[in-house]
């Protein structure tokens, strides 16, 4: 967690100018072919605004101008995608994938469905995110800052799966004590989001990419009311307010406020754990096993030159968010802070997913 802290407190686009300058002109050559990036997930979450930002200044940066296009795998809450890469090797380097916290956290927790193994895998570029919960304008009326208006109604959720990404607002509800009801097996955020368009969910999140696209303008039309971010993790390893959306409250705030919600115990503990795996590191793209060296330091120098961009700043805080991006070596630090969590957080999860959802893992 120390290591994550560091490069979370420490990291800067200004390292992508480090690495381009360092690494050896490109002997790869990608002219005249397509690149393939497959993204686990439907075409309006996410993770889907994440890879088409990136896909075309990926494509102008890397040597010989290939087309980048991007794929969708939805299934099994990314798990199906994420089989699929793992059984892909190295070709020609045109076959990426990208994972998000909703690929980590089956991995991390030992979901049955998982037959991928991170440490076969080569990251490239990875970035944070964050998330914003959000309420209906007529539960919206009544937040006032805590939760405690909010109790004695049941609330309708659209659900990826209990060992996915989706757990972090789930335990989050709970520790609020919060009663929502979760529809599971939604093929991603995205539609979940048409969920609640539609009125058939009346409480949703999405990562702040989805959310500053599709969510700001049912705000600005007075149909959702932001109830909550996860926050951000500061320099000292606490939850500060997230850079995206300095005016709306954390959830550890909102829990502070709330009564009977603590931020300190075994709950508040897993919570944490899983956010930190799940958020400051959440998108990686990766390479499949077999890479040489000079395809993965090509991708590598694509990337920082990318992050080297005089308004990549401005133009990714407008789609994506003020968060970091982690390139080349420090792409491996982020994975490994995105797939480590305690023993005792772990077990927290899985008692709580079993007690919760029916969910064994064990």
């Amino acid at each position: 967690m120390k290591k994550l802290t560091h490069l979370v407190a420490g990291a800067s686009v200004a390292f992508g100018l480090t690495v381009a300058a360092s690494l050896p002109a490109a002997a790869v050559d990608f002219s005249g072919k397509t690149i393939e990036w497959t993204i686990p997930f439907s075409e309006t979450g996410g993770s889907a605004k994440w890879a088409n930002f990136f896909a075309p200044l990926l494509s102008e940066n890397l040597p010989g101008n290939p087309t980048v296009v991007v794929k969708f795998m939805p299934g099994a809450g990314s798990t199906k995608g994420a089989n699929w890469f793992q059984e892909q090797t190295h070709t020609d380097g045109t076959v990426m994938f990208g994972s998000s916290g909703s690929t980590q956290f089956p991995y991390l927790l030992g979901d049955p469905r998982v037959r991928y193994e991170y440490a076969d895998w080569n990251p490239v570029m990875a970035s944070g995110t964050g998330g914003v919960a959000y309420l209906n304008a007529e539960d919206g009326a009544k937040f006032d800052g805590t939760a405690n208006n909010l109790k004695g109604k049941t609330y309708v959720y659209g659900n990826q799966g209990a060992t996915r990404l989706d757990l972090i607002p789930a335990l989050a509800w709970k520790m609020l004590g919060m009663d929502v009801e979760h529809v599971m097996g939604v093929k991603g955020r995205g539609d979940g989001r048409k969920m609640f368009e539609s009125g058939e969910a009346t409480i949703d999140y999405q990562t702040s990419s989805a959310f500053l696209k599709n969510v700001t303008p049912l705000v600005e039309e007075g149909k959702a009311v932001p109830m909550m971010t996860w926050g951000a993790l500061g320099a000292n390893g606490d939850i500060v307010r997230d850079p995206t959306f300095p005016d709306i409250p954390t959830f550890k705030e909102v829990c502070d406020a709330t009564d009977g919600c603590e931020t300190s115990g075994a709950a508040w503990d897993a919570w944490k754990a899983f956010f930190i795996a799940g958020f400051p590191s959440q998108k990686i793209a990766f390479l499949p096993a077999g890479t040489p060296q000079d395809v993965m330091d090509a991708y590598t120098k694509a990337f920082a030159a990318i992050a080297a961009r005089p308004d990549f700043a401005e133009i990714s805080a407008k789609r994506l968010g003020k968060y970091p991006m982690y390139v080349g070596a420090d792409s491996k630090s982020a994975l490994a802070g995105a797939i480590t969590v305690s023993d005792s957080a772990k077990d927290y999860v899985t008692g709580w997913l079993q007690a919760e959802f029916g969910v064994s893992l064990n």
